[in-house]
């Protein structure tokens, strides 16, 4: 007898993860909802790193250290939106700002003559943006699923970020030429306003799934507290701050091969550049897909966190290795491709788990606190420290190399650490769940 079209998906589906039947229609709209804002965001993505290449490595140094204090400032802010606005608005009212943000970009681009200024402030609000609603989603993510759902589902979920990076980049990079950049900050905003109807459904199904006892407390008032509460939360917690060290050797390693490939780009026009970085992002999304679709849940399952965390730290540094004993542009390429697949397929997916293991108020607080603050923190930090290694000491790529290396070893003894810690919470029926 053939399969109804809803068990048939239902079997595809457990080929891609350990989905149950009524976790399916949730984790497909999470799926979609992830897709359609990162498609959002990889519009937007090529052309701000093309801009990076008109601009030295202390002016870059620069705007990264704005988008800093602009992170924690914006952090603050919506601190206190989370502590005033009801719950099942918070996430939509977010949305619909960057939406309208995008627009105002766009009427700037068409008003003023000396763009000079527009671009950098549009470069810094990319880089608010490009944590802030990925760090958003996450957040709305761990409040939906259990701990073990999150094990079984966020990887299958994470794949759909990749479908996204793919769709984004294609579209930029199909249109760039005939439209111009202008063009894509408006298809961004329809599309970011298009997650809206997604996000209220995903609220509907939260009152019907399987923990759906907290409905009430879900769609009840605001979570209330302090505005600022995630900043002392984060202090106190050595959890928390576990979380925020693992990200910010993550930033050492991307910031290095960033100003790394920016440098080596810099010969090339905008739009070339445009399309050489929207390129990337078709690599690496395609190489995401299978991997964070078939491989990140079981990984999680099987070998647990701490090697789930460890991993992908232990191949990135590996890598260094390699580029130490032979500086070549090729290898710089092949490490930024690995990092960033392995950080969408595997790492990502697996340090939002951590998530599901603390209270809403820390979700929706103190994670963007380490999301976005910390995150650009380490950015800035790390973006003076390649300027003083290379422009200061004169280091060359083989020599940052090594110093990448030793970093990617701690990073992945803080992830071995996490991975541990996440295990000991759980409680006994949820362990024996998962």
């Amino acid at each position: 007898m053939n399969d109804t079209p809803s068990n048939f998906l239902q079997r595809s589906l457990q080929r891609a993860c350990d989905i149950r039947t009524e976790e399916v229609r949730v984790t497909l709209a999470s799926f979609l909802l992830v897709l359609t804002l990162m498609a959002a965001y990889y519009l937007l993505r090529p052309v701000r790193d093309a801009m990076a290449s008109d601009w030295s490595d202390a002016e870059v140094s620069w705007l990264w250290t704005f988008t800093f204090f602009f992170s924690a400032i914006a952090v603050s802010v919506y601190g206190t939106a989370v502590s005033r606005v009801k719950f099942v608005r918070l996430v939509p009212s977010v949305y619909g700002f960057f939406a309208l943000s995008f627009v105002l970009f766009y009427l700037g681009t068409q008003t003023l003559g000396d763009r000079t200024l527009l671009d950098k402030a549009f470069y810094v609000w990319i880089s608010v943006f490009s944590l802030f609603h990925i760090s958003v989603f996450w957040s709305f993510m761990a409040d939906l699923y259990t701990r073990p759902q999150a094990i079984r589902l966020f990887g299958f979920i994470g794949a759909g970020a990749s479908v996204g990076g793919l769709i984004g980049p294609g579209i930029a990079a199909v249109l760039v030429q005939d439209i111009g950049t202008d063009q894509l900050l408006l298809i961004a905003s329809v599309l970011i306003t298009l997650t809206i109807p997604t996000i209220r459904y995903l609220q509907r199904l939260q009152l019907t799934a399987a923990h759906a006892e907290d409905a009430h407390a879900y769609t009840g008032a605001a979570i209330g507290g302090n505005p600022f509460a995630g900043f002392s939360e984060f202090m106190k917690s050595p959890y928390l701050l576990g979380i925020g060290v693992f990200i910010l050797l993550y930033t050492s390693v991307s910031s290095f091969v960033y100003f790394e490939l920016k440098n080596i780009l810099a010969e090339y026009d905008r739009e070339t550049r445009s399309q050489i970085w929207a390129s990337m992002d078709l690599v690496v999304n395609s190489l995401t897909i299978a991997i964070a679709a078939f491989a990140t849940g079981r990984i999680a399952r099987r070998m647990g966190l701490p090697f789930t965390l460890a991993c992908v730290p232990v191949l990135i540094g590996a890598g260094f290795m390699v580029l130490a004993a032979a500086p070549m542009v090729a290898i710089v390429i092949a490490i930024q491709i690995i990092r960033r697949a392995g950080n969408y397929a595997i790492t990502r997916p697996a340090r939002e788990m951590l998530f599901t293991a603390v209270d809403r108020e820390t979700r929706f607080k103190a994670k963007p606190v380490i999301d976005i603050v910390i995150y650009r923190g380490g950015d800035m930090l790390n973006a003076w420290a390649f300027t003083g290694l290379t422009q200061g000491l004169g280091l060359g790529l083989g020599a940052v190399a090594l110093v990448g290396a030793g970093i990617c070893v701690a990073w992945a003894a803080t992830g071995i650490f996490l991975g541990r810690y996440f295990h000991r919470i759980q409680t006994p029926d949820e362990a024996a769940d998962s």
